[in-house]
């Protein structure tokens, strides 16, 4: 489990093709001190396992899966990554409960200076929508943050400087792709809320598939 309070940045050493999986190196100098061979890492907010350590690097095996629904498989030698280590029970749950496993790929649209302040815009995937909330919680490269605005997909986040400095948030261009997670807590309530009764099929694509709209 994590927070979403980015710890670290560090950068990617190397993405090599093993199969259908991948080896990944991730530089980071002095942030592996205290960490050990099995323990968790978010990067960039996917939960991977650290294989081995060499010097300030280290190894994570990534699988097919995450390469196929996480920005990893798309990462460049320096490419600059958000870390976290897994939260202990004795920790502050400074930002929001997160597992690690993202939901969807959404896309960076632009910012806009306020003042001190900067507000980004991304653009979410239609099937984590019904997730995102106004003031609600969402996860975006393994980065806490709240929605401050949300239409038709398009969700606005107002960030504080600090958090631009000691992330990632400041390299992204236009059309960049970002790991975005839900909050855990929607998604249980919605399978409690259903549990047990017919779900219907019947939804806004399925009406315009029909011809209704």
């Amino acid at each position: 489990m994590f927070t979403g309070i980015v710890q670290a940045t560090g950068q990617v050493g190397s993405l090599s093709l093993a199969g259908k999986a991948a080896r990944l190196v991730i530089d980071a100098p002095g942030f592996w001190a205290d960490t050990a061979i099995g323990d968790s890492i978010a990067i960039d907010g996917v939960c991977l396992t650290a294989k081995e350590f060499s010097g300030n690097s280290a190894v994570f095996d990534v699988s097919k899966e995450s390469l196929d629904r996480t920005v990893i498989g798309g990462y460049k030698p320096k490419t600059m990554v958000n870390l976290e280590k897994a939260l202990r029970l004795s920790d502050r749950l400074g930002g929001h409960i997160m597992q690690g496993h993202v939901d969807g790929l959404g896309s960076y649209l632009g910012k806009k200076v306020i003042g001190d302040n900067v507000e980004l815009d991304f653009e979410i995937p239609e099937d984590i929508d019904r997730y995102t909330v106004e003031k609600g919680s969402i996860a975006i490269n393994g980065i806490s943050l709240t929605v401050a605005r949300i239409s038709n997909r398009r969700i606005t986040i107002a960030v504080i400087p600090h958090t631009l400095e000691v992330t990632n948030l400041h390299t992204l261009a236009p059309g960049s792709a970002v790991n975005m997670e839900c909050d855990i807590i929607a998604k249980y309530t919605e399978k409690l809320l259903l549990s047990g009764r017919p779900q219907s099929r019947i939804d806004e694509k399925y009406l315009k598939e029909k011809g209704f709209i």
